[in-house]
């Protein structure tokens, strides 16, 4: 196969495996860390700049990688978002303190 098909999707396979380590972390720490949702904006902000390029160039792996992490991160900093908002359950000590 040839290396400037494979390159791209190795990549993106690799980014999108990132964002489910990611999003298993939030969950399993329960994370209301004002850090991790800056994060989530940023990244969505980013990929969503990232989409009209793909388009443009005609490049496919950048409009996939795009739209993914934007579904999960939009997951992650609802997520967030709610736990920040409703609070923890009280046998889970947060990471960072709400505040």
């Amino acid at each position: 196969m040839n290396t400037i098909i494979v390159l791209p999707y190795t990549a993106v396979s690799f980014s999108i495996l990132a964002r489910f380590i990611f999003m298993y972390l939030l969950y399993t720490k329960r994370s209301v860390n004002i850090y991790s949702l800056t994060f989530c904006y940023l990244s969505i902000t980013s990929a969503t700049l990232w989409i009209p390029y793909g388009i443009i160039v005609s490049d496919t792996p950048i409009i996939v990688r795009s739209s993914i992490e934007i579904v999960l991160l939009s997951m992650s900093a609802a997520y967030i978002t709610y736990n920040r908002t409703f609070g923890l359950p009280k046998d889970i000590v947060p990471i960072c303190p709400v505040g």
